[in-house]
């Protein structure tokens, strides 16, 4: 049932998870994937895999400190992925968005940044500035320098995850940081105009309790973002916190509490609730088109942590999180000869019942919840004949209108709903992944 257990099975931030990929065989050529595909608005997302510390929570795929010619080397191989991606996409394509995450892109200096921006540009052709385009920074990295290349390309959104505003919170979490510098590139990133601040929080950190997360969340609107992202601690295997021990009898309550604790803060402040995670102040519009999302069909991938997704096809490189896998991955992809980029590796082919599943589980998870009349058009039935079982989640009080919008418990558990849902052929393919 979807209520047995902890409210906090698994963040669904993509489905298929990429531990539920395996290697193609045979490969198939990026130009066959894309060419089934409509290419006229595609989201474009760069990876960079590199931070200046891995936080002890961090489970991406990213090095810390990686020294200068590794970057300078990883910038060249991207623009070599880049032709041989833009060549399988063909003339017609074009990109309505476009996002650079990580690792940290900031990390890069003012003037890699601007080669980056150039690979985006003159290689893969999207409009900067023209399009919405997101990019992660992090205290250390959102300096003047570097924010003014973004906003001469039309940056939309900087995304910068704090954490906490507490520097002991912040070290528990295994994020060394000072709210010194933490206030100062808000400030940096206020001075570059950024139309939109996305700033994430982390709560259930060890020795958080109610008072120090209503400091850091009232230290966060004191900077009225557009966005907030709010984030229950994990401690997932072979991250900094996952070598600790960690086992704390109230946490799931303490979370609990705590994500109540701020959806009542940030509703009086005057943000509306998106999803679990996501808050948007009320006085800024919803976004042209889709909500900012990386996990969108139509989304082409650059870097080595990079995913693309196909209506019928997900695909990566090889994914890793320990450090000595990461730094071998890495390795891989720089060693690579140019023409390896057009074809297609690792991923996982979505038939029409994960198809149906993907779309569910994208919107049920939101908000808004599923829009029936859409995915009636798309697929030709309705949500609760291919999935009955959401009738359990009107019966236990988690959602509304036939199980197609979670309710506010329903929200609050949406780490549970999320993985109740999984098919089974992708859990099955999750649970035999060894990770590295």
């Amino acid at each position: 049932m979807v209520t047995d257990g902890s409210p906090y099975q698994g963040y669904l931030y993509a489905y298929p998870h990429k531990t539920a990929y395996r290697q193609l065989d045979p490969r198939p050529a990026l130009a066959d994937v894309w060419s089934r595909e409509q290419t006229e608005a595609l989201f474009l997302y760069v990876h960079l895999p590199f931070c200046e510390m891995r936080c002890g929570f961090c489970n991406l795929f990213t090095r810390s400190n990686a020294p200068a010619e590794q970057v300078t080397a990883y910038l060249a191989q991207l623009r070599r992925q880049a032709v041989q991606v833009a060549d399988a996409l063909g003339e017609r394509a074009g990109f309505a968005r476009a996002a650079f995450g990580g690792g940290t892109p900031t990390y890069l200096s003012a003037d890699e940044l601007t080669e980056l921006f150039e690979i985006a540009t003159g290689t893969m052709g999207v409009s900067l500035p023209g399009v919405p385009l997101s990019v992660e920074t992090s205290p250390a990295t959102a300096t003047p320098d570097r924010l003014a290349v973004l906003a001469a390309y039309g940056t939309t959104r900087v995304s910068m995850g704090v954490q906490s505003f507490l520097d002991a919170e912040a070290r528990a979490a295994g994020r060394p940081q000072r709210r010194t510098e933490v206030e100062q590139a808000l400030g940096a990133i206020r001075d570059a105009a950024v139309p939109i601040l996305n700033v994430d929080l982390i709560y259930g950190i060890d020795g958080q309790t109610a008072a120090t997360w209503a400091q850091s969340l009232t230290a966060a609107l004191e900077w009225s973002p557009e966005e907030l992202y709010l984030y229950p601690l994990y401690v997932r295997p072979l991250t900094g916190l996952g070598r600790r021990a960690h086992t704390r009898d109230d946490w799931d309550v303490q979370r609990q509490s705590l994500y109540q604790q701020a959806v009542e803060t940030l509703t009086a402040a005057g943000y509306r609730q998106e999803s679990m995670r996501q808050f948007r102040r009320a006085d800024v519009a919803d976004p042209d088109g889709p909500d900012y999302c990386c996990q969108d069909d139509g989304m082409v991938g650059l870097g080595c942590g990079a995913r693309s997704y196909t209506t019928q096809l997900h695909y990566s490189f090889d994914y890793a999180v320990s450090v000595p896998q990461v730094r071998a991955v890495l390795d891989d992809y720089l060693s690579r000869p140019a023409g390896d980029f057009a074809w297609a590796e690792f991923g996982f082919a979505l038939d029409d019942a994960e198809q149906r599943r993907r779309w569910l589980l994208k919107s049920l998870l939101r908000a808004v919840g599923v829009d029936e009349a859409a995915y009636l058009a798309r697929f030709g039935s309705l949500p609760a004949q291919d999935f009955p079982q959401l009738a359990e989640l009107t019966d236990r009080g988690l959602a509304t209108d036939g199980g197609l919008r979670l309710t506010a418990a329903g929200l609050a558990r949406s780490d549970a709903i999320g993985p109740w849902l999984v098919s089974g052929a992708v859990r099955r393919a999750m649970d035999g992944y060894v990770l590295q």
